[in-house]
């Protein structure tokens, strides 16, 4: 079926639907899908990008797809929120929303489900100093670094710039800590 011809059937199937709504065309959902494995290196999982898929169905329906596992979610309510049905939930970025964090650390289920990303010594003190002394469940935390590249002393950054942590000697040294010891778990 052509694209236009496409574009007319969705057009007859929501005529009658008042605004706003929102229409995927499934065919072409599963055939991104199965693009996005092809691509993949051979026995790499592709981790869904939940600012990418915004609908709960479409989400499961990308999980349940051979070559995917696991959600990178934007926010930790929001990882929250999905850990309710998925249990490999990453947080992209660091947190600082105590609340969320004490709410993960009280709930020994959605801790087994949930990692989150700290970049920083600071960004860590503010995940230990959320959890408390005796959380219900220790913390997941993986380390978030800076992989971009610094060219003629600095002069060219290619990559993001929204990280502290960089290897060493470019930026600082993360302390060494094999586990925090109040808490949290490293993992990742």
């Amino acid at each position: 079926m052509s694209t236009s011809d496409r574009l007319a059937v969705l057009r007859a199937a929501t005529a009658d639907l008042q605004p706003p709504f929102a229409v995927v065309d499934l065919d072409a959902f599963d055939a991104n899908a199965d693009a996005l494995v092809a691509r993949a290196a051979p026995g790499t999982a592709i981790r869904l990008a939940s600012k990418s898929v915004r609908c709960r169905p479409l989400t499961a329906r990308a999980l349940d797809r051979p070559g995917f596992a696991g959600i990178l979610a934007l926010t930790l309510p929001e990882a929250l929120w999905l850990a309710g049905e998925h249990d490999d939930v990453v947080v992209g970025y660091p947190s600082v929303d105590t609340d969320a964090i004490a709410a993960l650390a009280a709930d020994p289920a959605l801790a087994a489900r949930v990692t989150l990303m700290v970049d920083s010594v600071e960004s860590l003190d503010v995940v230990e100093h959320a959890v408390g002394r005796s959380p219900a469940a220790p913390v997941k935390v993986c380390l978030d670094l800076d992989a971009a590249l610094e060219l003629l002393g600095g002069r060219v950054h290619l990559g993001p710039l929204r990280s502290p942590s960089a290897p060493p000697p470019r930026r600082w040294r993360w302390p060494a800590r094999s586990s925090t010891g109040r808490g949290c778990v490293w993992t990742g």
